[in-house]
């Protein structure tokens, strides 16, 4: 039997560093995102906290970072009028996965076709799906009923992540990236479909009780929102459907001794967060450097675009104060984040399913009218903040002629 062929060698040299990323050949080629139609304004937590809790300092202290957080309207999957919000008893983590299961998969469907539908495939073409979620946790998990519900061949290459949280969409393209790499060296086809689903807005009754029997300031049910979001990426192998961003490069990285500061844990009441007041300035400190790590793997870009200021940004919308530790250390302006910052404001923080719903904006034309100068710029970094704390970061390329 003939030896097989390898090309390049299999014992190193190994690289020292960010290695150069190439033309990989990968890109989005659709793009969904849905969120629920029920929509709740600011007033929905006091309506919330005035029905079961003591009206003290710590409680009206929430609220007040509620009202002032920058988010004009939150979507919930359930309405201040559903039963869940209407008794004493906190709902329950198995109250949750049930919601989660009936009212967010249906989410995860719709943004997953509107996906494939921009791409113009059919689904027998989709060779893997790569879903994210922290507001849920089963096997099979919920990714099955999603290929299910869509049709997808019962080949299809499933991967779900967990643990990832408010990172889990870049996670997911980036997870989606090396699968495809991997149908590239094998002369294979890959049309990865990522798909984000989360249902936050449940977990308010259990942070509101955690406000009122430890009396401490607790910001987790002042953020989150419910909603789904998808991305099909493509290795370009095969019949392409038309680009709307090329994937150009990735960068990973866990901050040590920060794993106690932002935490998403399972309780019998569903889900508590920790969100530790020091958030912001910790992110804000890894970002330049993991930023600098990017641009050494892409020395191939473009001589005009090398400082922070020359890229929009897809920054994972957090809350307030991580877009605004960005423009800071990484001096741009609100500008550059204007579709962080809408998505922010129209949708709060969706977790995992924010930062591609950013992406999906920021190709618009609503947003490029607001761009600086009328100047639309090209390329693109993305980036989330999750539990761990972790960074991701990727840099993308807008193909022009795509925006909806």
């Amino acid at each position: 039997m003939d030896s097989p062929i390898i090309d390049g060698p299999v014992d190193g040299p190994f690289i020292d560093g960010p290695a150069p990323f190439g033309n990989i050949n990968l890109s989005v080629v659709g793009l969904g995102t849905q969120y629920p139609s029920n929509i709740v304004g600011p007033d929905a937590l006091d309506i919330l906290s005035s029905r079961f809790y003591r009206d003290t300092p710590v409680m009206q202290k929430v609220l007040g970072i509620n009202r002032k957080s920058g988010i004009k309207t939150r979507p919930s999957v359930i309405s201040l009028e559903h039963p869940l919000m209407n008794r004493k008893e906190t709902p329950s983590i198995t109250d949750q996965h049930n919601v989660f299961m009936s009212e967010g998969v249906p989410l995860a469907v719709s943004a997953a076709r509107k996906a494939i539908l921009e791409a113009k495939l059919d689904v027998s073409e989709i060779t893997h799906i790569v879903a994210t979620t922290c507001t849920d946790t089963a096997n099979p998990g919920y990714d099955h009923y999603v290929a299910k519900q869509l049709g997808l061949p019962v080949t299809v290459e499933r991967v779900l992540l967990h643990g990832v949280g408010c990172s889990g969409g870049l996670a997911a393209l980036r997870t989606a990236a090396n699968l495809a790499l991997g149908h590239t060296a094998r002369g294979k086809p890959a049309r990865v479909l990522c798909v984000a689903l989360e249902v936050c807005t449940l977990l308010a009754k259990a942070e509101l009780d955690l406000i009122n029997d430890l009396q401490e300031t607790r910001i987790g049910a002042c953020l989150f929102s419910d909603g789904a979001s998808s991305v099909i990426l493509s290795n370009g192998i095969g019949n392409q459907p038309k680009p709307i961003y090329e994937l150009l490069g990735w960068e990973y990285s866990s901050i040590p001794e920060a794993d106690d500061k932002l935490r998403f844990d399972a309780d019998p009441t569903g889900w508590r967060v920790v969100l530790s007041p020091l958030v912001p300035k910790i992110t804000s400190s890894v970002i330049q450097p993991t930023y600098n790590k990017l641009l050494e793997s892409l020395p191939y870009l473009p001589a005009k675009y090398q400082k922070p200021s020359d890229f929009d940004w897809a920054m994972h919308p957090g809350g307030i104060s991580i877009l605004k530790g960005t423009e800071t250390i990484m001096g741009v302006s609100e500008e550059h984040l204007r579709a962080s910052y809408a998505t922010y404001n129209q949708f709060g923080n969706t977790s995992s399913v924010s930062i591609l719903s950013v992406l999906d904006r920021l190709r618009t034309k609503e947003m490029d009218s607001m761009a600086q100068g009328g100047r639309i710029r090209d390329h693109v970094v993305g980036c989330a903040f999750g539990p761990g704390i972790t960074i991701e970061m990727c840099m993308l390329k807008r193909v022009v002629g795509t925006q909806n």
